[in-house]
């Protein structure tokens, strides 16, 4: 779990993310899952991800913890992605990722 950012540097944080992913990291991050990376989704090279997209910190119970999470917000949850990746030959990770059925923008979380 997290330690709480001051609220001042949360929301510069918050303020800088793809507006269509903005609300589900504010959700989870309160929640105190730590985020790490985030993607509104969309096209590839202008997105990471083709869906709306968080990866996060943590074990396989913080994977289920934050999709418990997500779920019980209302959040549209797609999927929930324990994920390596390979640099160099060399296995990196694990991470999770949740993936989003639809942008933030386009739902009433």
């Amino acid at each position: 779990m997290k330690t709480p950012l001051p609220k001042a540097q949360e929301e510069r944080l918050l303020a800088e993310l793809d507006p269509g992913i903005r609300e589900y990291v504010r959700i989870l991050r309160l929640e105190g899952v730590d985020t790490i990376e985030s993607c509104e989704g969309g096209p590839w090279p202008e997105h990471a991800y083709p869906k709306p997209t968080i990866r996060f910190d943590g074990d396989v119970a913080e994977g289920f913890r934050a999709l418990s999470e997500a779920i019980g917000r209302g959040l549209p949850v797609d999927s929930l992605d324990r994920h390596w990746d390979v640099i160099n030959g060399e296995p990196v990770g694990p991470d999770n990722r949740l993936v989003f059925d639809r942008k933030a923008t386009d739902s009433s979380c």
